[in-house]
């Protein structure tokens, strides 16, 4: 019986990590988005996976709806505000080199 437990828990958690990666997966291209359009010229990628490390996942989930529904501005406001971030600005100062393609 425990072992009958211990697998379908197992299996309920590998479910819930795929679908949380799909929706983090989601939320990266619409924080690239965002990122593209308020800091042209700048890598995206290091700083959208900052955003996304440092957001909840109900920022998380709010984000990756601008995917299926449209960036709107509380989008746009949720980005922005995970962006500014303590933890968010140290981690993008950390990958500073990648924004502009170096290192």
């Amino acid at each position: 019986m425990r072992a009958a437990l211990a697998l379908v828990l197992g299996l309920s958690l590998a479910a819930c990590s795929a679908g949380e990666t799909s929706v983090r997966d989601q939320a990266k291209g619409v924080v690239n988005t965002v990122v593209a359009k308020k800091l042209p010229g700048v890598n995206a990628a290091p700083v959208t996976d900052c955003v996304i490390d440092n957001a909840s996942m109900g920022e998380v989930l709010t984000i990756a709806k601008g995917a299926k529904l449209g960036i709107t501005d509380e989008t746009v406001k949720t980005v922005m505000t995970v962006f500014q971030r303590p933890a968010t600005t140290q981690c993008i100062a950390n990958n500073g080199l990648k924004l502009f393609g170096g290192a």
